[in-house]
């Protein structure tokens, strides 16, 4: 079909909690469109959209795949993107482009830990979400408890829409009052049935909840609601798409996609309420002169796109890209502007539209369209694509810190340079993967954002350069602060002797003082007291005052850690004569911040992981146990069965919690971890 009307494509990804369903739920998009004629299902390792071997093997998916569809006229592009935390990158760099989002929800569970990492992003964004509350034919699933956890922990407003009622094998739409069923070898045939008065009559509270919400968006609406008469069900979708676009009211479907039940209603439903391309709020950016400009989505335009993900297939580089404004052609010469104001240009090869690991090169993408692009060398993830005459600036993409290091090496020496060339190719795919070398050691040290995130690049370096690799002991990052605050001084005096003896000499005061949690550090040298000969600091001994501060607020006092957290100000100095040049300056500074901080008393801050743990009952009580004895702070438990614990805990004291639940549990424990803070234990 053709793209260029952007009123029949939507742009959406399908994001949740790690087994939650959001791949099975893209499996069953995918066919029930005729973009596959076979479900493949995550746990034979079939699914379309898990095509890297790793995802296969373990059934999780570990990259964000983009797919595409059609249905009922309309181009339905979607990313399929990770539950796991220690692949969030995915996430982010997906919801950066998106113009809608479905956030899938286990019918048990509810909103999950990794749910509500995914929510934020989405906020970040404000991408216009709703939600899929799936695998509602377990025992224990329900859609109403479902609803409230979405109001209480995302602090979204739901709206439902699609009811299911798994005992009948239908879901029901609340707009239309229709009752589908499905039927079929895979749920590929839709029977549909007027709901019955007693049903209904039990739907009556969601059916009021819809009406009321969607009224808020439709004066007209409103006013047919409080009378209360039949309310026009293309009048009812219309608000509902209203409220979907202002991102703050989400709509609500309900089924199991791995029992086919509720997916076509899904689909329905999304090109009804979800956002074409431009409908949202005009996307921003900065033009070289530092101004913030709009930019309207015209395939006319200048061109503005960007790369949002860097990915190698068989060998070869494509970057995957958002158009924003304009046209993008095979052989285009694309301009890349940077941050301080410099530029590069490279020629675009190729243009493909994208299905998973499936490419087919097309001649044009225009704005609005997700695409990838062969013959950039230069470009990297973050990175805008504009025209020559008219360079802009898009919000770059923000990557986490790591926060798990381990040593790597090669078992044979004659695979180091092909353990350099393949780490390379990794670090540019993935911007929380990080290679540094260990000063002390000269060991190479690959840091990622956990263990799951470390051993499935270790497993792809085995398998794509055919290195054998050792790791070393899990390496956890940490931060340091101080714990309260102090106040020194400090004198440099050195006399060099030579073929002319040169002396410095320079005295500094300085005080610290901790901030709050996320804060950041402050460096302040305005005001400073300047004694001794000379009153007036020349702007070559201001440079170094600041530029000494600035130097020991780099490490912490005790490990030598990033510091964070801390306010310095520099108090007074003095000067004597033409002794205190800048470089002794710059080092009575440093010093005498150092001091000061040492009297504050430093703190080591480790990475404190939102967990929750899931147990039987009757091990809720050693696994309380075993949570306190890692330093692990507990602030609530569901008893039931399962059980559910949720806490704060250091990540240094969860490397291979894993196998421990297990063993402890009989194998029927499991938990989840989502970086929460740099905090003292």
């Amino acid at each position: 079909m053709a793209t260029n009307d952007l009123s029949k494509v939507r742009n959406i990804g399908i994001a949740a909690h790690v087994d939650a369903g959001k791949t099975t739920l893209t499996e069953r998009i995918l066919f029930y469109t005729g973009a596959l004629r076979k479900i493949g299902e995550v746990h034979d390792g079939q699914a379309h959209t898990d095509y890297i071997p790793e995802e296969q093997e373990h059934g999780i998916t570990i990259m964000a795949a983009v797919t595409r569809a059609e249905w009922l006229d309309h181009q339905v592009q979607i990313i399929d993107t990770p539950g796991h935390v220690d692949f969030t990158i995915e996430v982010e760099r997906s919801m950066r482009v998106l113009d809608g989002c479905v956030v899938v929800l286990d019918g048990v569970r509810g909103v999950e830990p990794q749910t509500e990492t995914v929510w934020r992003q989405r906020n970040k964004y404000k991408v216009p979400a709703c939600f899929f509350i799936n695998k509602m034919d377990r025992p224990g699933a329900d859609y109403r408890r479902c609803l409230e956890t979405i109001g209480k922990k995302l602090g979204g407003e739901p709206i439902p829409v699609i009811v299911p009622l798994p005992d009948k094998g239908q879901v029901v739409n609340l707009v239309t009052r229709i009752a589908s069923s499905f039927h079929g070898e895979q749920g590929e045939e839709v029977r549909e049935e007027r709901v019955d008065d007693e049903t209904w009559e039990s739907l009556s509270d969601l059916r009021e909840t819809l009406l009321l919400a969607a009224a808020e968006f439709d004066e007209e609406l409103e006013e047919l609601v409080l009378m209360d008469e039949e309310v026009p069900e293309d009048k009812l979708w219309a608000a509902l798409r209203t409220a979907c676009l202002s991102g703050n009211v989400f709509p609500c479907f309900g089924g199991s996609a791995l029992k086919n039940l509720g997916v076509q209603p899904l689909l329905d439903a999304l090109v009804k309420i979800m956002p074409a391309p431009g409908e949202g709020p005009l996307s921003k950016a900065v033009d070289m002169n530092g101004s913030e400009v709009e930019l309207p989505m015209d395939k006319d335009g200048p061109l503005a796109a960007l790369v949002f993900k860097v990915q190698h297939f068989d060998g070869r580089k494509r970057m995957f890209c958002r158009i924003y404004r304009g046209t993008l052609k095979p052989g285009d010469i694309v301009t890349i502007p940077q941050a301080d104001g410099s530029v590069q240009t490279e020629r675009v090869a190729r243009v493909f539209d994208i299905d998973a690991d499936k490419a087919k090169r097309i001649d044009a993408a225009i704005a609005g369209q997700i695409v990838a692009l062969a013959g950039l060398k230069k470009a990297a993830t973050g990175d805008t694509l504009c025209s020559g005459e008219e360079p802009v600036l898009l919000e770059r993409i923000e990557a986490r810190e790591p926060v798990l290091g381990l040593a790597i090496e090669p078992e044979s020496a004659k695979d180091e340079a092909k353990l350099v060339e393949i780490l390379a190719k990794l670090t540019a795919e993935d911007p929380t993967l990080r290679l540094e070398e260990d000063e002390e050691t000269g060991q190479r040290v690959l840091r990622g954002m956990g263990e799951l995130h470390l051993q499935m690049y270790f497993e792809r370096i085995q398998r794509e350069a055919n290195i054998r690799v050792r790791a070393g002991k899990p390496d956890v990052v940490m931060r340091e602060t101080i714990g309260g605050s102090g106040t020194a001084d400090a004198l440099f005096h050195r006399v060099i002797e030579a073929e002319k003896t040169i002396e410095m000499k320079a005295w500094a005061k300085a005080s610290v003082s901790a901030r709050e949690r996320g804060s950041g550090v402050v460096v302040d040298t305005e005001g400073v007291e300047v004694r001794g000969t000379g009153t007036v600091l020349s702007p070559a001994l201001a440079e170094a005052i600041k530029a000494g501060a600035t130097d020991a607020s780099i490490a912490g006092p005790i490990l030598g850690a990033e510091l964070q957290d801390v306010a310095v100000k520099v108090l007074a100095v003095e000067l004597f004569a033409e002794f205190s040049t800048p470089q002794a300056m710059r080092v009575a500074v440093a010093e005498a911040v150092r001091k000061a901080m040492q009297k504050a008393g430093g703190q080591v801050l480790r990475p404190i992981m939102k967990t929750e743990v899931v147990v039987p009952a009757e091990n809720l009580g050693a696994i309380l146990g075993d949570l306190q004895a890692r330093q692990a702070t507990i602030h609530e438990t569901e008893p039931g069965e399962p059980s559910t614990i949720r806490c704060d805990c250091p990540l240094d004291k969860l490397l291979g919690y894993t196998t421990t639940l297990r063993s402890m549990t009989r194998g029927r424990g499991n938990f989840s971890m989502v970086f929460d803070r740099f905090d003292v234990a």
